[in-house]
């Protein structure tokens, strides 16, 4: 039996980066909002290293290669742009506004990661390698930002917590589609012996 897509070494780590974001989410819905978090940052530091390991394989076909850019992105929409809008909604983040802000984010994080895939795309029709910059804030800062704004919540009070999420979730949306450029860091030069 021959199954469609791609299961080597080189999309694992994407991969389980989904199965943290639906784990998060079931954590999330129970009320276990700490252990959620703890799997944001999973898939945080899954999707750091997958690119590092994807381009670890010189043979990839260009099929292969096209295959992983859509399916991180794919997969980057369930882990960074449902699975925090969610996790918000089910902190507090609900009503209207909060409706509005819960899909203004994951919204945004579509098209962020859409327009990244148009990019790469056009850029890997040219150059070999890794992407030297972003265009607006990358939707994988979201497993950074949400774990540090959650350290507050045992230090304000709640209403106060759950209007820092109202306006967190709005201002990363913004910085997701904003068209500025920043500098990438090159997370395989770190691991790279002298």
């Amino acid at each position: 039996m021959k199954l469609i897509g791609f299961y080597d070494y080189t999309v694992m780590l994407t991969y389980l980066s989904t199965v943290f974001a639906m784990l998060g989410m079931v954590l999330a819905s129970k009320g276990h909002f700490g252990a959620a978090i703890l799997c944001l940052l999973g898939s945080g530091l899954c999707d750091a290293f997958d690119g590092m390991v994807a381009r670890s394989k010189k043979n990839r076909t260009e099929d292969g290669k096209q295959f992983g850019i859509q399916i991180d992105s794919l997969c980057d929409v369930i882990a960074f742009g449902v699975f925090p809008a969610y996790l918000c909604y089910c902190m507090g983040v609900n009503g209207v506004l909060g409706m509005i802000c819960v899909c203004v984010y994951a919204l945004c994080a579509v098209i962020r990661l859409a327009f990244f895939n148009v990019l790469e795309g056009k850029r890997q029709q040219v150059e070999d390698g890794c992407n030297k910059y972003y265009r607006g804030m990358p939707v994988t800062f979201s497993s950074i930002l949400f774990p540090l704004v959650y350290l507050l919540r045992g230090v304000v009070p709640c209403g106060v917590f759950v209007g820092i999420l109202h306006g967190m979730l709005l201002l990363v949306a913004f910085l997701f589609i904003l068209d500025v450029r920043v500098k990438k860091l090159d997370i395989s030069k770190i691991f790279k012996k002298k």
